[in-house]
């Protein structure tokens, strides 16, 4: 093991909760003291399993389908979004809904009504499965063909070249992005941008914060959960951009010490669905084992905040869908 005196933690900023994770938390947080619990969630909130575990231990019930949720019972969507077809199933069973859609995947959506009302071929970029990617699918089905990295646009058929625009997934890794619109740019010279770029800010904040660690570090971790897209882009970003390994784990005690094997310089950061109490276990952990000293990296400054969701700020009143 290296002595001490050179081991030194480099700890990423910004890291951890983005506005829009924070917002979906603190609606579940605010809907469980208003209205007592249970409080439902369809699907898992954020993907961490910390934040998950710790509501359902306040009284949320997370579910996978609509139809789970007791008919005229609160339910709160997850930051991910949802197709309309939930919102048709919410109304079904009288349910009273909290949208806590995280407003850069609306803005998505929105964009995808857009294209298909104008009759675009949508290349969503995207992976096959993830909730952010089934809900803007469900808002334009018959528009929309999912490209799953730079390796699948040979795959992508369209009814016309000519009309065609991507738009993606919030939480890719932005150079993976950039190379596969690249790739589908080849294959269509009239493909068209979305207004704005799909990638969230706090995507990008993160991933250039790795990057600027990677760079310094023989080991990242990175906290967060593997059902969390955005975290388990920073491993592979960290491995990219000059960490000689990279590991994600939920907590501390998933971090195996052979890890630390001749290394003196770790990176640290989080998903930006991780609470920073977790990465503070993980610097507690180092720091018993002799990697006291952390210097805080700050890449981009970040101060975005989303307001609450309008079924809360009314009057902090539910009324019912419909």
């Amino acid at each position: 093991m290296t002595s001490n005196s050179q081991r030194r933690v480099l700890l990423a900023k910004p890291r951890g909760y983005c506005a829009g994770v924070d917002r979906a938390v603190e609606t579940v947080e605010i809907a469980l003291e208003k209205y007592g619990a249970p409080v439902y969630v369809r699907k898992q909130i954020v993907h961490n399993v910390h934040v998950v575990k710790t509501l359902e231990e306040r009284g949320a019930i997370f579910v996978d389908e609509t139809e789970e949720v007791p008919e005229g019972a609160i339910v709160v969507f997850s930051a991910h979004g949802v197709a309309p077809v939930v919102h048709e199933e919410a109304r079904g069973l009288s349910l009273r809904t909290i949208d806590a859609t995280c407003p850069l995947v609306t803005k998505v959506h929105k964009e995808a009504v857009r294209f298909a009302k104008d009759d675009y071929d949508i290349l969503l970029i995207g992976h096959e499965g993830h909730e952010e990617v089934i809900g803007t699918t469900g808002e334009a089905p018959d528009h929309i063909h999912l490209v799953d990295g730079p390796g699948d646009v040979a795959n992508v058929q369209v009814r016309d070249p000519e009309r065609v625009a991507w738009l993606s997934q919030t939480t890719l890794s932005v150079d993976e992005t950039i190379a596969t619109v690249e790739k589908l740019r080849e294959r269509f010279p009239k493909l068209m941008d979305p207004p704005s770029d799909d990638i969230c800010y706090a995507t990008q904040n993160r991933q250039t914060a790795v990057k600027q660690i990677a760079a310094h570090a023989q080991l990242v971790i990175v906290v967060g959960s593997t059902n969390s897209s955005n975290s388990v882009r920073l491993v592979e970003v960290a491995k990219e951009h000059g960490a000689d390994d990279a590991h994600l784990v939920d907590y501390a005690e998933h971090i195996d010490e052979t890890w630390l094997e001749g290394v003196t310089t770790v990176g640290v950061t989080s998903g930006a669905s991780v609470p920073d109490e977790l990465v503070q276990g993980v610097l507690a952990w180092l720091a018993e084992r002799g990697y006291g000293d952390v210097e805080e990296v700050e890449s981009v400054p970040e101060s975005m905040r989303f307001a609450l969701p309008h079924e809360l700020r009314k009057n902090l009143r539910i009324t019912p869908v419909g």
